[in-house]
């Protein structure tokens, strides 16, 4: 499923083996910058949910639906700047930028459209929100930490990340960050320090070069990139 932007349809669904297109989404809005598309269930349905030029939009992929619109909420920034992947959590979904619209935004889907539930004054540039335990994080400049009930801001870490920058929540509890020409940070989610952030480790100048690709984790291990391409893999097992 790729969000594709055409006249034809904004959304696609190919054939993972053959690259056979499927179905198109009837909504036809001009593609995003950078993010993709998640999946969301809508009252037992599944969807997906992109943050395309105009705004987020909701379609579904159910067989004999594929494409149909759901929900749509308008979130027009200058030049198409709609790049950090909308977070979602159940019926809700985050979607933020950092242009002309400075904020991040929650809203409920349902099969009857969206409706916004709260709208707060932060915002990130490139990095997708993550959801974890009741807590919003992400990175941009500094690390933030919102309550997601409310759009609260619980705390923020003033450590300086710039405009890249990439946020993980590992299974226990604590937060990698990294960004800003190889900055890497470990510390603690608000679930584990909920009235102050609390660094646990800072690595600064791992690379020479902005690190825009997302960190990622995967079996023990961290793999990070900067924009030149430079790929370094740290082992977090505790094995070696």
């Amino acid at each position: 499923i790729v969000e594709v932007g055409s006249k034809k349809g904004n959304v696609m669904g190919f054939d993972k083996r053959t690259g056979k297109l499927l179905w198109t989404s009837k909504a036809n809005d001009p593609a995003g910058h950078n993010g993709g598309p998640v999946p969301i269930t809508v009252e037992g349905v599944p969807c997906v949910a992109v943050l395309n030029h105009n705004g987020l939009l909701v379609v579904r992929i159910d067989k004999g639906r594929e494409g149909e619109t759901v929900a749509r909420y308008p979130w027009l920034t200058e030049w198409a700047n709609n790049i950090a992947t909308p977070a979602v959590h159940e019926n809700t979904v985050l979607i933020t930028s950092n242009y002309n619209f400075k904020k991040i935004c929650k809203v409920e889907i349902t099969l009857k459209g969206a409706k916004k539930l709260w709208e707060s004054d932060y915002s990130s540039k490139a990095c997708s929100p993550v959801i974890h335990k009741g807590y919003v994080y992400w990175v941009w400049r500094t690390v933030h930490c919102l309550d997601f009930k409310t759009g609260k801001r619980v705390w923020e870490i003033r450590s300086t990340f710039g405009n890249p920058g990439s946020c993980i929540v590992t299974s226990d509890d604590r937060l990698i960050v990294w960004g800003k020409r190889g900055r890497l940070l470990l510390a603690d989610t608000a679930t584990r320090s909920p009235k102050k952030p609390n660094v646990l480790a800072l690595r600064d100048r791992i690379t020479r070069h902005d690190s825009w690709p997302h960190a990622v984790l995967a079996d023990g291990r961290l793999l990070l990139k900067d924009k030149q391409g430079n790929l370094l893999c740290f082992d977090l097992s505790g094995k070696r």
